[in-house]
C-alpha cells in the first residue's frame, strides 16, 4: 500500500496539548467497545508489539496547532508510535508521531451517523489514515451499512470486501491489524485467523475463568481419588504380606 503526501498548515499559536472535548452524549462506547472490554482484548493480543497505541475517543489531527478538524474516533490502533508523546498533549498529532494511526474506527450513533460515513471518512483518508471501520449494531439504521470499511490506496480510500458467513456473521479482513472484524448479531467482535478464535470479551474471559476453575477442581478431585486407590491396594499387599 502507498500513500500520498497530504500538506498541513500549522497555526501560529501552538497550545502546549489537545483542548479538553465535551464527553458524548450516548452510551455507544461504553455498550460497544468498553463493557465488552474490546480494547483489553486488543491491547492483550498486541502485547508482544512494543510502542502500539489503543485508544479510546482520543483526539487526532495532523498536527496540534490546528484549531479546526480535530477528530475523535471511538477506536484507534496505532503501531511503532510515542506513546508517551500521546498522553503528554492529551491527542495525537500526526505530525509530532511522523505517522498517521493504522486503523480507526466508529460505532454508530443516532446523531453522528451520517457523519461518520461522509464528513469523517473525507478526513480520515486527508489524514491519511490507513484503514477507516465503520460498525452499526441497529444494522444499517445510523450508518449506511451494518459494517463497513476503506482501505487507504494511493492517497484514496477504497472500499474493504465485506462478507456474510453461512451463521450470518459479517465480516471483513484488516490488514493493518492482521484480523477479521466482525458484526455478529449487533456486537462487534474480532476474529484470529491464526488462532481461528474470538478475541474474548470480558464476560467470556470470566466464563473461560470459571471453566477452567472448575476442570481444575475435577483434576484435584480425580487425584485424590487415585491416590486414595492406591493407599488401599497398598494396605491390601501388605495384610496379603502378613498372612503369607
Amino acid at each position: 500500500m502507498t500513500t500520498k503526501a497530504t500538506a498541513f498548515t500549522q497555526e501560529a499559536s501552538t497550545p502546549e496539548r489537545f483542548p479538553e472535548f465535551p464527553p458524548r452524549d450516548d452510551m455507544q462506547n461504553t455498550n460497544h467497545l468498553h463493557l465488552r472490554s474490546i480494547l483489553t482484548s486488543l491491547a492483550i493480543h498486541f502485547a508482544r508489539r512494543p510502542n502500539t497505541l489503543i485508544h479510546s475517543e482520543m483526539p487526532v489531527s495532523p498536527t496540534l496547532g490546528m484549531q479546526h478538524g480535530v477528530r475523535i474516533p471511538d477506536l484507534m490502533v496505532v503501531f511503532d508510535c510515542d506513546i508517551e508523546d500521546a498522553y503528554r498533549i492529551d491527542g495525537y498529532a500526526i505530525d509530532r508521531q511522523g505517522k498517521p494511526p493504522d486503523f480507526v474506527l466508529e460505532v454508530a450513533s443516532k446523531t453522528t451517523g451520517v457523519v461518520d460515513y461522509t464528513a469523517k471518512r473525507g478526513d480520515y483518508e486527508r489524514f491519511g489514515i490507513g484503514e477507516y471501520w465503520r460498525f452499526d449494531a441497529t444494522g444499517g439504521d445510523y450508518h449506511d451499512a451494518a459494517l463497513a470499511a476503506d482501505r487507504l490506496v494511493e492517497g484514496a480510500y477504497q472500499p474493504i470486501w465485506i462478507d456474510m458467513t453461512e451463521s450470518g456473521v459479517l465480516r471483513g479482513y484488516s490488514d493493518a491489524l492482521g484480523l477479521y472484524v466482525c458484526w455478529e448479531q449487533g456486537a462487534l467482535r474480532f476474529y484470529d485467523p491464526e488462532s481461528q478464535s474470538y478475541l474474548l470479551t470480558h464476560d467470556e474471559e470470566a466464563e473461560r475463568a470459571d471453566e477452567e476453575a472448575e476442570r481444575a477442581d475435577e483434576e484435584a478431585a480425580a487425584r485424590l481419588q487415585a491416590e486414595a486407590e492406591v493407599r488401599r491396594l497398598r494396605e491390601r499387599l501388605n495384610l496379603l504380606g502378613e498372612t503369607d
